[in-house]
């Protein structure tokens, strides 16, 4: 090839084009997947639940005594109902600082719940109460145990009831564990002593 004065012209090649042309669809490349990356990482560890925090407070279930008509005619109350603690025990943490104290509670219907009081763990993504038949120093190991799910935390701090099933009810249960479903690994765990039963 020449050109008009008959001087040889040499193609334009490709790989003499500027750094920075021949870049840029590798940069565009590179960023797609580090924003992917970005917004799966978001949704996975969910950072901004390390500086949150959701307080619950709620009334442990009680019984009114109704009165009851005596031989005279006459209203008299009837012997109160009372709430019976069946085992209870303190956490200890693990993955994140877990303090409070949980106890299995029967209700004078029989229904019984657990219930956590002067609770605090963090927050996280899909956290769990379970209870389990290991004992709160194989709470990293509850998943390959025996367990039940009492569902959602309701709360990272206060005081909280949850019912156990009445199928799970007669099961003597080694603790309480408080589960990262996400990570599969516990906050916190705290065992439950069986105890005499005790009115609350």
């Amino acid at each position: 090839m020449s050109d008009q004065s008959g001087l040889p012209v040499t193609p334009p090649n490709p790989a003499d084009e500027p750094p920075s042309k021949n870049r840029k669809p590798l940069i565009i490349g590179i960023a797609v997947v580090v924003a992917l990356a970005l917004i799966a990482g978001l949704y996975l560890f969910q950072p901004w639940k390390l500086f949150t925090s959701k307080e619950v407070n709620e009334a442990l279930p009680s019984v009114t005594a109704t009165p009851t008509a005596s031989a005279t005619g006459s209203a008299t109350p009837s012997p109160a109902a009372t709430n019976l603690t069946l085992a209870s025990g303190t956490f200890r943490s693990y993955e994140h600082e877990t303090t409070g104290k949980a106890s299995l509670i029967q209700l004078p219907n029989g229904t019984t719940i657990l219930r956590l009081t002067d609770f605090k763990t963090s927050d996280g993504p899909d956290v769990k109460v379970w209870l389990s038949v290991n004992p709160a120093s194989k709470a990293e190991g509850a998943r390959d145990a025996k367990y039940v799910d009492l569902g959602d935390l309701k709360g990272t701090v206060g005081n909280q009831n949850y019912t156990v099933p009445a199928s799970a009810a007669d099961q003597t249960w080694g603790s309480v564990v408080i589960w990262c479903d996400r990570f599969s690994v516990p906050f916190g765990a705290a065992d439950l002593k069986p105890a005499a039963p005790t009115p609350r």
